[in-house]
């Protein structure tokens, strides 16, 4: 599968949420999310409400599903939890999974020696970044993926400006904004993210599922 053919498979559930319906069903951090199908893997980026949400991770939770974490957010979980850290990676139903740093570098909202997550997942030939709550990173030049799922709000995450540098720094072939329209930022952030990489790096702005 190329990129492109992927975005038709990825649903944005709104803020960080994400899923992927591929050859496996992969959740990320859902959040006041509705009923859905269960998830063949669920991946959580950190503890905060807005992105381990016990109530919501039960609604793609299936008898199957397998949780992918980090360790202050495995104890609020039950089921298949595993925990992971920064540099770790597995492999899970078929799906090459590898946990990267998030953090903060002019904010205390998510400090690095929390080893808090970001991930990076291959699926049907396909690797999509999911960048977790996180600054521009030092750690992001080394990112290498087709897609990168890039937050854009400011105060807690990047601003849009910066994810565009990030953007540019990581060169997907695709980027796609998250992490507005819920607890901060509004659809501008992610307008203003796409026109500056215009020319540079696809950006495809997704509809809330």
């Amino acid at each position: 599968m190329t990129p492109k053919e992927m975005i038709s498979n990825i649903a944005w559930l709104g803020h960080d949420s994400f899923r992927i319906d591929g050859s496996k069903s992969i959740v990320f951090d859902p959040y006041q999310i509705g009923p859905a199908d269960p998830a063949d893997l669920v991946l959580v980026t950190h503890e905060h409400f807005d992105h381990c949400s016990p109530e919501d991770v039960a609604k793609v939770q299936g008898p199957a599903t397998k949780i992918i974490t980090e360790k202050d957010s495995a104890p609020k979980l039950s089921g298949d939890v595993q925990v992971v850290a920064p540099g770790e990676q597995l492999t899970v139903e078929g799906v090459t999974i590898t946990a990267v740093p998030a953090y903060n570098v002019d904010k205390s909202f998510h400090p690095k020696e929390n080893g808090w997550l970001g991930f990076i997942v291959e699926i049907d030939g396909v690797r999509i970044y999911h960048a977790g709550d996180t600054d521009f990173i030092p750690e992001m030049s080394d990112i290498k993926t087709d897609i990168a799922l890039l937050p854009v709000s400011g105060t807690y995450v990047m601003t849009a400006a910066e994810a565009v540098e990030a953007a540019l720094a990581i060169q997907p072939k695709i980027a796609i904004p998250m992490h507005y329209g819920a607890i901060v930022g509004e659809s501008s952030d992610a307008d203003t993210f796409r026109s500056a990489l215009e020319g540079k790096i696809e950006v495809v702005v997704l509809e809330k599922a």
